[in-house]
């Protein structure tokens, strides 16, 4: 739990700048201020709050568009004058209607694959390829996670790099889709990873 006390209010005139970032994707979703209420209201809510400086006023993010921040984590940096809000984003995070306000930041592209399959599942099996592989049940997507990596592997013997990297393509993509046939999601297997090598994640 982050200790509201111990930040640095007086170095930035009482309000931190808050950067906030999707737990499961990475990408960089904002910039705003909070103040002491800002974030004591975000640690008591769950739900990411602001300082509005145009309205100087508290700002729940979503509050008008539904569009809202669910908490997943604060941290502060080395000085204790600014945060890192990782949250999950229900909706667009711009007001433009895209994913984050910085059009080009970037993100782990597997984690946006897992939650389009994720909206994928229960849906009627005609109505993708995904929803097809998930009324096949857990058997065959395994069954097809080995063909593919058996194809990436001859693809690799092969030295046919485009092919490689198609394969493994497929690969990653029927991975992703037995891993949320079994209830489990990407940023698990990232979890994993970190937990190995000793590095830390979000989400």
């Amino acid at each position: 739990m982050i200790d509201i006390d111990s930040l640095d209010w007086n170095k930035t005139g009482g309000l931190l700048p808050a950067v906030v970032q999707d737990s499961d994707s990475l990408r960089v979703l904002m910039l705003g201020y909070m103040d002491r209420d800002a974030l004591q209201a975000t640690l008591a809510t769950g739900q990411v709050t602001f300082f509005s400086r145009s309205r100087n006023r508290l700002w729940t993010k979503g509050e008008a568009s539904g569009n809202t921040l669910e908490l997943v984590a604060i941290e502060t940096d080395c000085d204790s004058d600014s945060l890192l809000v990782r949250a999950r984003p229900r909706g667009p995070t711009c007001h433009l209607g895209r994913d984050s306000c910085f059009a080009g930041a970037p993100h782990d592209v597997v984690a946006a694959l897992d939650a389009l399959v994720a909206s994928r599942r229960g849906a009627p099996a005609d109505a993708s390829y995904t929803a097809r592989l998930f009324a096949g049940g857990v058997r065959r997507i395994a069954q097809k996670v080995g063909e593919e990596g058996v194809e990436t592997a001859l693809a690799a013997v092969a030295q046919d790099d485009d092919a490689l990297r198609g394969e493994a393509a497929d690969l990653v993509y029927h991975l992703v889709v037995l891993l949320r046939a079994r209830g489990l999601r990407w940023a698990d297997v990232r979890r994993e990873l970190a937990l190995r090598s000793g590095a830390t994640t979000g989400g």
